[in-house]
């Protein structure tokens, strides 16, 4: 770490949990982020001024005008440019010290499982559950960090996989694809909600990397903005996923936390290959 870098971050660096010893982790860091959208703005953008050393942007998508309302890394003037341009053309400009790489497709199959396997963290910002289910295989199979985030209308959750943590993984929480997929197309969604879940992936991202991430091992965090606000318990609401064996529900009314016992799904046998990766068969993911 040079002086310069030192002076830029030197706020981080104060922070006990960070020192120069976490700045230089995150320095020599790389991330894959799947989605550039309002899960993958702030996410990108927070982790590119954070100093990280290389993001991989992942989106078939392109820029409309229904986007500009939450995706913030998107101007007007990038209508209709895909996403991870217009995502690499904001990042480089907050920081241009970030390597940015974009692949403009939907990653699949072996090679979803081979650029996974070489960052040290993925951020899980997509919209389905195909998707997310996808990425939790080949995070598992790879023993990579997860963080993975959903929002729609005032509510969002989030949760992370750490394999060095035994950690349990999304299929832990969601055995299966859970009832009818909602859409923000369908739903809407409020800007500043999918904002603040983008920007807590961005904190547990960079606690992870700088060896901070104990307090967050096997934890999902369900918020409802309205409820958090009104003091009414998000964690009670019959429309979330029951809770499987080996799972318990703590938090207050303003915490809202699904905590997953590790007795579940992560217990780490005596080859270090996770409980759940059990599941999955060796090889390339389908």
């Amino acid at each position: 770490m040079n002086q310069a870098e030192r002076d830029r971050y030197s706020r981080q660096i104060r922070l006990e949990q960070f020192g120069e010893k976490g700045q230089q982790a995150i320095l020599d860091a790389s991330a894959l982020i799947v989605g550039v959208g309002g899960l993958g703005s702030p996410a990108a953008m927070y982790l590119a001024a954070a100093g990280i050393g290389k993001l991989v942007l992942s989106d078939y998508d392109i820029v409309e005008t229904s986007n500009l309302q939450r995706q913030i890394i998107h101007p007007d003037s990038a209508v209709g440019d895909d996403k991870v341009e217009s995502g690499r053309h904001t990042l480089k400009a907050l920081n241009p010290n970030c390597a940015v790489d974009v692949i403009p497709y939907q990653l699949e199959g072996e090679e979803l499982r081979q650029v996974i396997d070489s960052v040290d963290i993925v951020l899980d910002c997509s919209d389905n559950f195909p998707t997310r289910f996808d990425l939790n295989r080949a995070c598992v199979e790879t023993r990579t960090a997860l963080v993975a985030g959903a929002a729609i209308r005032l509510e969002g959750q989030i949760m992370n996989y750490q394999p060095a943590a035994d950690s349990s993984c999304y299929q832990c929480l969601y055995p299966k694809a859970y009832g009818a997929e909602e859409s923000c197309e369908m739903e809407g969604i409020l800007g500043p909600v999918v904002g603040v879940i983008g920007t807590l992936q961005a904190v547990q991202t960079l606690l992870i990397l700088a060896g901070q991430g104990d307090e967050l091992e096997s934890t999902a965090a369900v918020r409802r903005a309205i409820d958090a606000m009104a003091g009414r318990d998000p964690a009670e609401e019959p429309g979330l996923p029951g809770l499987r064996q080996g799972m318990t529900r703590t938090g207050s009314a303003r915490g809202g936390l699904i905590a997953m016992s590790k007795r579940h799904c992560g217990r780490m046998p005596s080859n270090k290959v996770p409980a759940c990766a059990e599941r999955y068969p060796t090889g390339p993911a389908s």
